[in-house]
């Protein structure tokens, strides 16, 4: 797996994405099909319980699925999503991980599935994914 840990604040993966400044997200691994995710906790995500959001597991999640499906070649291609499906398993109101395989990559569509675990492990949310993968320059690949 590549390591891109010492990434600028708003990059993923060697992508531009604003959204990953504003959510905090650190990509930890890609490679093999495979993407890690890391979002921090913050309060301005939180629900009113003081737990994560759901809205702000589904950034996470949208992010790491998205990465796993170009984590073949990461800075050459972008992905557009197509579906995600969502199930929140459990509350969490701490730093969260994401981790998604790409379980079938096509020239159109593409699929992933991932997980949310906190640091101790506990699974938080769980997804599948059906993306379109794009060159830098915009065309389908």
């Amino acid at each position: 797996m590549k390591d891109f840990q010492n990434e600028a604040p708003d990059v993923l993966f060697g992508l531009p994405m604003p959204m990953v400044r504003a959510f905090g997200l650190r990509g930890v691994s890609i490679g093999d099909d495979r993407a890690r995710v890391r979002m921090p906790f913050d309060p301005m995500h939180t629900n009113s319980r003081g737990d994560v959001h759901g809205g702000a597991l589904a950034v996470l999640m949208d992010c790491v699925l998205s990465c796993a499906v170009r984590a073949h070649d990461p800075r050459n291609f972008g992905v557009i999503t197509i579906d995600m499906s969502l199930h929140f398993v459990a509350s969490s109101n701490g730093e969260l991980i994401g981790s998604a395989h790409c379980e079938r990559r096509g020239r159109s569509p593409s699929f992933a599935r991932g997980e949310v675990h906190d640091p101790s492990g506990l699974l938080v949310a769980l997804a599948t994914g059906t993306f379109k993968l794009v060159d830098r320059h915009g065309t389908a690949a």
